[in-house]
C-alpha cells in the first residue's frame, strides 16, 4: 500500500511537490550513508588492527601506572626542610633520618642519603646524593620508552595496514573486473588502519611529552633540595 500510494503522490504532485519529494529522498539517502558504525570501520582495518588495539591498551595501561607514580613522587611537605635544618643544626641525625622515611619520596631518600653522611667531607656528601639523584630519576623514566616506541610503531602499522589493503585491493580489480564501487569501499575501509595508527602514534606522543614535562618538575624539586640541604651542611659546619 505505501508503494501503491507513493507512486499515486508522485503521479497527481505538482512540479515542486515533485522537486521536494526528491530532495527529501535525497536528504534521506545521505543520512542514511552518513551513519557508519565506528565498530564496523574498525573491523574492516584487517588483521594489523589486532596489534594496533595492543598498542592502544599497553599505552593507556603505562601511561595510567607512570601517572600515578610520578604524582605520588610529587607529594611533599612544605615544612620538611625546615624540620631537617632543625634537626640538623641539633645534630639529631636519628630524628632527620626518621623525617626523611616518613616522606617516603625522591626528594626524601636524596637527603636521607645525605644525612647518613652528614659527617663526611661535603664533596663526598654532594656525590651520594647526586649518585642517589641519578637512581630517583630512572625509576621515575621507567617505562617511558615504551610510550615512545608507541608513538613511533602505531603509525607505521597503520599505514602497513593499509599498503596491504591496497595491494588486495587491486589484485581483486586485476582478477575480478574494475567496479568503482569496489575500490572506493576498499580504499576508505583500508585507510582506518592509518587512521587508527596514527592517532595512537598522537597519543603517545602527547602522553610521553607530559611525563617529561612532570619528570622535569620532580628533578628541579630534588635539586632544589640538594642544593639547601648541602647549604645547610655547610653553615653547621661554619
Amino acid at each position: 500500500m505505501t508503494f501503491l500510494t507513493t507512486l499515486f503522490l508522485q503521479a497527481h504532485a505538482t512540479p515542486a511537490t515533485a522537486d521536494s519529494l526528491v530532495t527529501a529522498a535525497q536528504q534521506e539517502a545521505a543520512t542514511t550513508i552518513e551513519k557508519i558504525s565506528l565498530l564496523h570501520l574498525l573491523s574492516e582495518g584487517g588483521v594489523l588492527m589486532i596489534p594496533l588495539l595492543l598498542c592502544s591498551l599497553i599505552l593507556v595501561y603505562v601511561f595510567v601506572e607512570r601517572l600515578l607514580f610520578i604524582r605520588k613522587a610529587s607529594v611533599i611537605d612544605r615544612s620538611f626542610m625546615k624540620r631537617i635544618r632543625e634537626q640538623i643544626e641539633s645534630r639529631n641525625k636519628e630524628k632527620a633520618i626518621a623525617i626523611c622515611k616518613e616522606l617516603n619520596n625522591p626528594v626524601g631518600r636524596i637527603i636521607e642519603k645525605g644525612v647518613t653522611r652528614m659527617d663526611k667531607p661535603i664533596e663526598i656528601i654532594e656525590k651520594s646524593m647526586e649518585n642517589e639523584g641519578s637512581l630517583e630519576v630512572y625509576q621515575l623514566e621507567k617505562n617511558l620508552s615504551i610510550i615512545s616506541s608507541i608513538s613511533g610503531i602505531a603509525p607505521i602499522l597503520g599505514f602497513l595496514g593499509t599498503i596491504a589493503g591496497m595491494i588486495i585491493l587491486f589484485f581483486n580489480v586485476q582478477h575480478q573486473g574494475f567496479s568503482l564501487e569496489t575500490i572506493a569501499g576498499g580504499i576508505y575501509t583500508k585507510m582506518v588502519t592509518s587512521a587508527t595508527g596514527l592517532i595512537i602514534g598522537l597519543l603517545a606522543y602527547m602522553g610521553n611529552a607530559y611525563l617529561i614535562a612532570q619528570i622535569n618538575k620532580n628533578v628541579n624539586r630534588m635539586e632544589a633540595a640538594s642544593v639547601e640541604f648541602l647549604d645547610i651542611i655547610q653553615d653547621t659546619h661554619h
